[in-house]
């Protein structure tokens, strides 16, 4: 293909596509710039594998240190395993991309996504999003496209397209909005209490320039001669379904109408159902019938089948009736339960949070600022997190056995979600120094494990003694869509989930949402469809809220006793190479004497941890002495550590001495120094004199009782 370089003026800001200079060999690939900030992204396809059901999508995106000019780190000196924000901006790339191929598609299909270029300002993130949807259609995949994808932030009254990192750091808003020439397709939102209606307003004004972008791109395939790629569906079993759809629907609609079924209880009945008509099919069948062939041959043609048939009598049933499986109105929550301290404070706090079968166990820990999570091997402005969630999804927690291995790319999401919903109302660093984690396990799964996550955080954080700004709670909303008639389902659970549209994730306070996260499963939905679900989360999660405060109304007072205490004091920066010491042999020495933990930040900020009060103290005294900075005229308690003839010298704090002439020893006149002092007395004395060497001249002369009584009062305090 030849080169090809097309310039979108975009709200203010270029963006550039080049498509034609990089990765020839792949099926289609564009480089997207703005500003300093440049992504490749290519997409390859190949042909389905046999036995494959399902789109074997795959997302790669990919950031390289040399993108901001840095070297790695580590012994090897190259790139190794993907940092968790590359990891959520390969699921932001996937989840709009996703719905927007034909269900039918069984191709294997890789994007890969590598920023080049970064100036620090500009978010690779949405760039990467929207040139998916171009490489994609250069490589000629079926696709119900052009998507696109931008980000809105808030500042002030102002909304922003594209904003860049220290834009989004001032703002209120940190919204990405995907979409499709159908509609929205995905959204992901961090949000410090906005309204329901700032951020209906906030979707629509990114939707706009979505459209936009999407006018570019066809823009640009008609330049190149490209048309979207129309694959015929391959044929259906139309046989088989009608088999399965008059032996198996009567029966599958009184399970769906059987309100009082558990999961568990429904899960097992239509797998009876469906066991019982494979079996039929095989001894009622000539040998020679192609049902029967197809069934015994490839049992996932059945159970596919049975799912759609399943997934087409529960619709139909929430349509028609406005009743979903479990018997609750449209906009119902299951029954909640909330707890907290259920483990003993050895945990610092814990929660456990039940919404009907969904159940996680949210634990809080409370660490020290050294316990904050270094960023520093991605390319993102942030180099630390001191509020850290994660997410843990065992087999158990829906019954079934599979390998434990590391966190997957959705417990990895669904941890950065619930901390997202979380960040906007902690307390400040000054007000609370603590670097925070909390660990959600999810121990039983019926849908909403995220929102359930949520709601348990805020309680283990709260049973922690956490000052929260706000409580938060949430709640996800679910879709059902046939042709017009639309259905916005509250606190959905699996079933719904699985056979339904939309999964739309609403977190925040009594005041305002906090995080967003919308998936879907259709090729877009329109703006108001989204506001309906936006406004129908609020009582949801108001009425979560209100159960989760009758349960504990306020964060505790108290920490629990072994978490660590902290103790903050101010140095002047030029004394934090004298704490430290040569080879760190100073501060070394102070731990190692006390017990404690002492962090220092470049800003002069000691931060003393430790389940001892007193060892802290005793460390705050050693840094305070040895750190403050000695005056002329002031009043100091000191100890006398030597005499000599013509005086004696006193130790006013931690590694500093003054000598007290003789002649400044009384009014009158001494004799001896030993007369007035011997080693180990306490005395008062005034700085007079500083010399050009640094030397301290003391005095016992000219010191009014205030003063001394105000050096003795700061002794005790320091």
């Amino acid at each position: 293909m030849e080169e090809f370089d097309k310039s979108i003026s975009f709200d203010g800001r270029d963006i550039r596509l080049k498509i034609g200079l990089l990765a020839p060999q792949a099926g289609g690939s564009v480089l997207i710039q703005s500003g300093d900030t440049a992504v490749l992204v290519t997409a390859t396809s190949a042909p389905s594998r046999e036995g494959i059901d399902f789109l074997p999508l795959t997302v790669d995106y990919e950031e390289r240190q040399y993108a901001a000019g840095r070297i790695p780190g580590g012994f090897l000196r190259r790139e190794g395993r993907p940092p968790e924000k590359a990891i959520l901006v390969s699921r932001l790339i996937d989840r709009p991309l996703r719905p927007l191929f034909p269900n039918w598609l069984r191709n294997d299909i890789q994007i890969v996504a590598t920023t080049l270029s970064m100036d620090e300002e500009v978010p690779p993130d949405v760039l990467a999003v929207t040139g998916a949807s171009i490489a994609t259609i250069l490589a000629k995949i079926p696709f119900f496209g052009p998507m696109a994808a931008v980000r809105v932030g808030l500042i002030g009254d102002d909304f922003i397209i594209n904003p860049t990192y220290s834009e989004i750091e001032k703002g209120d808003l940190d919204l990405i909005v995907a979409g499709s020439p159908d509609g929205v397709v995905m959204v992901e939102a961090g949000a410090n209490q906005l309204p329901e209606q700032d951020i209906i307003e906030a979707i629509d004004f990114g939707y706009e320039a979505v459209r936009d972008l999407i006018t570019a791109q066809h823009e640009a395939m008609q330049e190149l001669g490209l048309e979207l790629i129309k694959a015929e569906e391959p044929a259906t079993h139309e046989d088989l379904q009608a088999f399965i759809s008059e032996r198996a629907t009567e029966s599958i609609r009184k399970i769906l109408s059987h309100y009082d079924y558990d999961k568990p209880t429904r899960d097992a009945a239509l797998d009876e159902v469906k066991e019982t008509l494979v079996n039929s099919a095989i001894s009622e069948l000539p040998e020679e019938d192609p049902l029967k062939v197809a069934t015994v041959e490839n049992a996932k043609i059945v159970s596919n089948l049975f799912k759609d048939l399943t997934k087409k009598l529960m619709r139909s049933q929430i349509i028609n009736e406005g009743v979903r499986v479990d018997g609750r109105a449209l906009d119902q929550v299951r029954p909640i339960s909330c707890r907290v301290g259920v483990l003993p404070k050895r945990v610092h706090g814990s929660g456990l949070f039940n919404r009907g079968l969904t159940q996680v166990l949210s634990l809080a820990t409370l660490g020290t600022p050294g316990d904050a999570q270094d960023l520093g091997d991605d390319l993102h402005p942030e180099d630390e997190k001191r509020y850290i969630h994660h997410y843990n999804f065992p087999p158990y927690s829906v019954g079934e056995t599979r390998p434990m291995r590391s966190p997957g790319r959705r417990e990895i999401g669904h941890g950065a979600l619930a901390e997202r919903a979380i960040l906007p109302v902690l307390p400040s660093q000054e007000q609370f120094p603590y670097v925070l984690r909390v660990v959600s396990e999810v121990l039983s799964s019926n849908g909403s494990t995220s929102m359930g996550s949520v709601c348990g955080s805020t309680l283990a954080l709260m049973d922690a003694g956490v000052p929260l700004l706000k409580p938060v709670s949430g709640a996800a909303m679910g879709l059902i869509k046939e042709g017009d008639e639309v259905r916005i389902l509250t606190d959905i659970q699996g079933i719904e989930d699985f056979l339904g549209d939309m999964d739309f994730k609403v977190a925040g306070t009594d005041e305002g949402i906090t995080a967003l996260q919308m998936d879907m499963k259709i090729t877009g939905l329109s703006m108001d469809t989204v506001a309906k679900a936006i406004n129908q989360a609020l009582p949801a999660r108001i009425h979560i809220l209100d159960k989760m405060l009758s349960t504990i109304e306020q964060p505790r007072t108290e920490l629990s006793p072994y978490a660590p205490r902290l103790i903050t004091i101010k140095i002047d920066p030029e004394m934090i190479g004298l704490v430290i010491g040569p080879s760190g042999k100073t501060i070394k020495g102070i731990t190692e004497q006390t017990g404690t933990k002492i962090d220092i930040n470049d800003d002069g900020t000691v931060t003393i941890a430790s389940v001892d009060a007193d060892q802290a103290d005793k460390a705050k005294k050693l840094i305070y002495n040895m750190t403050r900075r000695i005056n002329e005229g002031e009043v100091y308690v000191g100890r006398v550590t030597r005499i000599i003839q013509i005086g004696a010298f006193v130790e006013i704090m931690s590694g500093k001495e003054g000598m007290i002439h003789i002649s400044q020893l009384a009014e009158g006149r001494v004799g001896k120094v030993e007369d007035e002092l011997a080693v180990g007395d306490e005395v008062v004395v005034k700085v007079r004199e500083i010399d050009n060497k640094g030397r301290l001249n003391l005095t016992r002369l000219g010191i009014h009782p205030d003063e001394a009584a105000a050096a003795r009062k700061a002794a005790s305090y320091a």
